[in-house]
């Protein structure tokens, strides 16, 4: 998320813990786009490190 504020993004929400243990936070790029960053220790990836929503 430092690399964020140095390109011009905006931190749009902080990191909190969601509901599925893990952790999440949003930012604006400069053209605008929201992006979502999340993590939690029980993410699943198929063979093309894509994560498995359930």
């Amino acid at each position: 998320m430092k690399r964020v504020g140095e390109v011009g993004g905006t931190i749009v929400k902080e990191p909190q813990t969601t509901e599925c243990g893990g952790y999440g936070r949003y930012f604006q790029d400069r053209d605008g786009y929201y992006w979502e960053v999340a993590y939690g220790e029980n993410c699943q990836f198929d063979e093309n490190d894509m994560l498995i929503i359930k």
